[in-house]
């Protein structure tokens, strides 16, 4: 089964890439004459399959070369996307011109066109480079009506999706923990997908003692995403987060000075990579005192009715990165009831995050990256 679902993609995957292709061929490539068709094809099936080659040369390909073949197909995966979706619009258009003919005849065959598409797209994959490089702070401010012993307020400092590896690299973690000590926290939260599947590319590039520069009053928690269990790779990536002073809960509780419940629930993922079927929420709250502040860290913003019905008083959440790349945010926009910002339902709090790092293309369009910060207070109202 595996193998047909791979063969299935891998067809759709060239059929794509084959019509990207062709069309600037076609459109561009093909009026310069010191250009030949088979240099052309040969270069652009190299690019394209370049992320392919990464994965699968990940173990016998020298570092230099897999890491090239991963930077080089992982922009490619952002071109790709936006390449085929200009090129989509165009070609309905030019289906319209048969029908309706109102294009100039000089348009319907100079290249300036596929050259204004291709710095079209080129505009698209550099401003969605620089747009991933450059995170936002999102403060909010929020209220739980519970006391939580000698707490008045709770500054928290949440980070989901870094996805530490190849992109994601030490100046990129290096920028990010600079900018979450700089918000001087009482706990760090890190809300899943921490390794972008490939524990050992982390440990080649020497990220721990980054970060173990992680400074809050009360520590530093975090969970587990689907990305840790795609890696397959659980128990290494645990090991390494807890070396370098990151506590990761796998459906376990702390109380954070006597005050407020941690709830680090395990992904969903799990189930399906070995990890075994994640407890419910009600079999985790068991003697937990109702009447103190319950924040639940789930990487997944799904079934929101669970920690609604629950008593949690916040959740949490990433791994939506709010789509990622324009136009993709109405697909999870549809698939979760909150695929980003705040949400609240009763007393249920919802915070989801668009995450830190980018998975595929390392491009983000239509949103930003960030980190959240959040001043919670408590008290009963009178």
């Amino acid at each position: 089964m595996f193998y047909l679902v791979f063969a299935i993609a891998f067809f759709l995957y060239g059929l794509l890439n084959y019509y990207i292709g062709l069309r600037f061929w076609q459109g561009l490539f093909s009026y310069f004459p010191h250009i030949s068709s088979s240099g052309y094809w040969s270069v652009f099936c190299l690019i394209a399959l370049s992320y392919l080659l990464a994965r699968v040369g990940e173990k016998f390909l020298p570092a230099v070369i897999s890491q090239s073949f991963s930077v080089v197909g992982s922009y490619w995966l952002g071109v790709m996307f936006y390449a085929f979706l200009t090129l989509l619009v165009v070609d309905m258009i030019r289906l319209l011109d048969k029908a309706f003919s109102f294009l100039p005849g000089g348009l319907k065959t100079s290249p300036a066109v596929g050259m204004a598409l291709l710095l079209l797209i080129g505009g698209i994959v550099i401003y969605g480079a620089w747009n991933a490089r450059n995170p936002i702070i999102h403060h909010y401010e929020l209220s739980v009506d519970k006391t939580a012993g000698d707490f008045k307020d709770l500054h928290i400092v949440m980070v989901s999706d870094v996805h530490l590896g190849t992109i994601m690299d030490n100046g990129r973690l290096t920028q990010m923990l600079n900018l979450i000590n700089a918000q001087h926290p009482d706990l760090i939260l890190i809300v899943g997908d921490m390794i972008d599947e490939n524990v050992e590319r982390v440990i080649e590039r020497e990220m721990q003692a980054n970060l173990t520069q992680l400074q809050a009053r009360y520590g530093t928690y975090a969970v587990l995403g689907n990305h840790e269990y795609i890696g397959r790779h659980v128990d290494e990536a645990i090991k390494y987060l807890q070396e370098s002073g990151v506590k990761v809960l796998k459906d376990q509780i702390v109380s954070i000075a006597g005050g407020v419940y941690l709830v680090g629930r395990d992904d969903r993922t799990g189930e399906r990579f070995g990890g075994g079927k994640r407890k419910t929420l009600d079999t985790l709250l068991q003697g937990v005192q109702p009447s103190r502040p319950i924040i639940v860290m789930d990487h997944q913003p799904s079934h929101l009715e669970e920690p609604e019905q629950a008593g949690v008083d916040l959740q949490l959440s990433g791994h939506t990165h709010q789509g990622q790349l324009f136009p993709n945010n109405f697909i999870t926009n549809r698939i979760f009831e909150n695929d980003f910002g705040f949400l609240q339902k009763g007393a249920f709090q919802i915070i989801v995050s668009s995450g830190y790092g980018t998975w595929g293309p390392p491009l983000r369009v239509g949103n930003k990256p960030e980190i959240v910060d959040i001043r919670l207070h408590f008290g009963v109202p009178k």
